[in-house]
């Protein structure tokens, strides 16, 4: 039998009992079924997988159809930000909690195989850029599937900073911090922020500024081809906020450094199997079906 995929990649961030069963039971199912299956070097290590054959991230492009990410949301988001450079689609499997992006539950592996006999849909998913810089000099530079967010250090407090959209001053804002998301990620943390939901298919990105200072500062929707500035200001006097993408470990700031963030040119491509409705997942993951006095 031909298969839409014939050389995978399986990849994974957590190292626990249930991702290792996993992966090992999808590494064996697609291996009974011919196809050549290998485990991300960086995944082998964390989980210790000593017995299965490996590639780098670095030969992905022409040599993998698929890669298949096995964990939560954010196990996805660690594969994304590799695979996407390398044009690989990627889907999920379900290990964490609730899994927006991670389909396929772990009890119903088949699924995988009805995906290899092109029973899915694809799906582009566009990332941010962002790129800090601190007088001429680059401090770091990330991509975010899911958000980009300013915070404060390790004492809560508040923030001055200025937001420009293509170079057009929106605001000065004083806040706990600022959540730049994409619709991937407005059901993430700037939904906890009291973001609002972005359907995957709209161009466009929220700001969501954190415990505002000001009730008057709401969410605010803009086109993502813009250009977001966000500049430290220098009224935070002994004050260092940072800046964390997709949840990765902060980056300190320091007064007049210039977050700049855009789209990012490479688009992720997630494959669903063909019983994916999104509407379906935001009923099941956010309880909308839930009725009242129902346990």
């Amino acid at each position: 039998m031909t298969y839409d995929f014939n050389h995978i990649v399986l990849m994974a961030k957590k190292r626990n009992k249930a991702t290792i069963d996993t992966l090992t039971a999808v590494y064996d199912l697609l291996t009974k079924l011919n196809i050549d299956t290998h485990i991300d070097v960086t995944t082998a290590r964390l989980l210790d997988l000593k017995k299965f054959p490996t590639i780098n991230a670095n030969e992905f492009k022409d040599n993998i159809d698929l890669a298949i990410a096995i964990g939560g949301d954010g196990s996805l988001l660690h594969a994304a930000r590799t695979v996407v450079h390398q044009n690989v689609p990627i889907l999920g499997v379900n290990r964490g909690r609730l899994g927006f992006l991670t389909d396929i539950n772990p009890d119903n592996l088949d699924q995988i195989t009805d995906v290899l006999s092109g029973q899915y849909t694809k799906e582009k998913r566009f990332l941010l850029y962002a790129h800090v810089q601190h007088d001429e000099s680059t401090i770091c530079k990330a991509d975010a599937l899911n958000d980009v967010v300013l915070l404060p250090d390790a004492i809560a407090h508040m923030i001055d900073f200025d937001i420009f959209i293509d170079n057009k001053c929106m605001c000065n804002l004083r806040a706990d911090g600022l959540i730049i998301a994409t619709p991937t990620g407005s059901t993430a943390y700037a939904l906890s922020g009291g973001g609002p939901i972005l359907h995957p298919e709209l161009d466009s990105v929220v700001l969501v500024p954190m415990f505002p200072h000001s009730l008057t500062y709401r969410p605010i929707v803009i086109d993502a081809n813009s250009e977001i500035k966000v500049v430290v200001s220098n009224l935070n006097n002994g004050i260092s906020p940072a800046i964390s993408c997709d949840g990765q470990p902060s980056i300190p700031l320091q007064t007049g450094d210039i977050i700049k963030i855009i789209k990012n040119r490479n688009y992720l491509n997630v494959i669903h199997p063909n019983t994916y409705n999104y509407y379906d997942a935001l009923r099941s993951k956010l309880h909308w079906a839930k009725k009242l006095g129902q346990d």
